[in-house]
């Protein structure tokens, strides 16, 4: 049993045994934590809804399914050693050591991140971050990935990659967070490393089939999805950012503010550059625009002012907006523009940290002190967020690449699904689920639907879903798929 007492006022007191010291833990920064905690959960689901909401519907179901499987994946992970190889207090530079395997010790002694919460809040906490971030990148598998291997990658990346991101970036051992680096919530650990991760999981799994036809030039199945997902993900923000002050104080309170702040401008910047091209305000231009500004305000978020949200939003929502044509540039195929939105505008938020991060702002709390940015005369601070950027970059490019190709030569691993996978869909395939009653495929068949059946007959695209691809498909292929399906 750990030993610790109330005080008059209700906070919990501990007295250190090895110092002697009486830690005080305040309640109301316990209570607040625990909250965010919450909020960043719901998010990891929210991803989910808006990818599903973004692919065509057959392949609907098996991106929710995804955002469940990885926070059980990583919760599991997280106990069994990620924690402590990304937070435990003996660590190196670059990740830690087993000291904390289990979650061993881990109770009531101040955290690493916050000698104000505990380490056990602490760790539940971080737990959040280290869910959502490989949901980000397998998005990447989006209509042409197998479901089964996809949990091993995220339990192996999540080991190899994020933990030691993490814990250069947020442990006080690491070399980015000795150096100065700034990242209140995650540029680096959360969106640069899954963003990056997400480009070599395009590169690595191909086109999809049917690459540069009319084939893919579908529009977002289900609107209401992103949208949901988008709200969930705004909403869950709120505790991501506002959490990471680790404290209800009044930096928490600035981070919220920014943060609802940057998604809002962002939102109508990227929903201004789309209706410059089609005439139409379009939600789900809006909706990605809100998430590419909640990216770039989340480094930054517990270390700039009001003002500089407004720019934060506008380059991120510009930026991110015209980096989706990198990948007809690079001919790669990222169904869900992950790269675009989360490495693209992590660097954003990094660079802009280096250069707004107020120390004023951050001392907020009462106990941080940094020495600003570029606004408080520290130039050298943009350096070192260019360096932790470009490591984080670097790093997770390099270690998905040798991880999805160690997997590849392993029997029932390989990420890559077949061409009946992806003609069928994802949820049928893999799942034998499906997100809603009628999932049409007539199109990918090249046959039409009748009286519940597949009849062999092309069809035109008239007043179909999708376009006419013709001639895409061999008969053969057509014959034996057709009669699967019909049996």
């Amino acid at each position: 049993m750990v030993n610790f007492t109330y005080d008059a006022s209700g906070d919990i007191n501990w007295v250190d045994p090895a110092t002697g010291k009486t830690v005080v833990y305040n309640l109301g920064d316990i209570a607040w934590v625990i909250a965010a905690t919450a909020l960043v959960w719901i998010m990891i689901p929210g991803v989910g809804f808006f990818y599903s909401g973004l692919l065509r519907r057959k392949n609907a179901l098996s991106m929710i399914w995804l955002s469940m499987m990885t926070l059980a994946v990583v919760s599991f992970q997280w106990f069994f050693w990620g924690f402590s190889l990304a937070f435990s207090d003996t660590a190196n530079l670059y990740i830690g050591d087993l000291r904390y395997f289990g979650l061993k010790g881990v109770l009531i002694q101040q955290s690493i991140g916050s000698p104000r919460i505990p380490s056990l809040m602490f760790c539940v906490y971080q737990l959040m971050f280290a869910a959502i971030t490989p949901m980000l990148a397998v998005g990447a598998l989006a209509e042409h990935g197998r479901l089964g291997p996809s949990m091993v990658f995220v339990f192996i990346w999540s080991t190899i990659v994020y933990d030691p991101i993490a814990c250069w970036t947020w442990n006080t051992n690491g070399w980015s967070n000795k150096h100065g680096g700034l990242d209140f919530a995650g540029g680096t650990p959360v969106h640069i490393s899954s963003g990056t991760a997400a480009l070599a999981i395009s590169i690595f799994l191909g086109k999809r089939r049917g690459y540069g036809t009319p084939r893919l030039a579908y529009k977002p199945h289900n609107s209401s999805y992103v949208v949901l997902g988008t709200v969930f993900l705004w909403f869950g923000w709120f505790g991501f950012n506002g959490g990471s002050a680790l404290g209800a104080n009044l930096r928490a309170i600035q981070a919220c503010i920014v943060t609802n702040l940057a998604a809002s401008v962002a939102g109508l910047t990227w929903m201004l550059w789309d209706y410059r091209l089609e005439r139409k305000w379009s939600a789900i231009g809006f909706c990605s625009g809100a998430v590419a500004g909640l990216v770039a305000i989340t480094p930054a978020s517990g270390f700039v002012g009001s003002p500089a949200a407004v720019l934060f939003g506008v380059l991120s929502g510009t930026l991110c907006n015209f980096a989706t044509q990198i990948k007809f540039f690079l001919r790669y195929d990222d169904a869900l523009d992950i790269f675009a939105v989360h490495t693209i505008g992590g660097v954003v938020g990094n660079i802009l940290t280096g250069i707004f991060a107020q120390a004023s702002i951050a001392g907020a709390d009462g106990f941080t002190k940094i020495p600003g940015g570029w606004l408080d005369g520290h130039f050298v601070q943009l350096g070192w967020q260019l360096a932790d950027s470009s490591a984080g970059f670097g790093y997770s490019l390099v270690m998905t690449t040798i991880i999805l190709w160690v997997m590849h030569f392993i029997p029932g691993l390989s990420l890559r699904c077949d061409e009946e996978a992806e003609i069928v869909g994802i949820d049928d395939y893999d799942m034998g689920e499906f997100a809603y009653d009628y999932v049409g495929i007539e199109q990918d068949l090249g046959v039409k639907d009748v009286e519940g059946g597949l009849e062999r007959e092309r069809i035109e695209a008239s007043g179909s879903r999708e376009p006419r691809h013709a001639d895409a498909d061999s008969s053969a292929a057509v014959s034996e798929i057709a009669e699967k399906r019909a049996a």
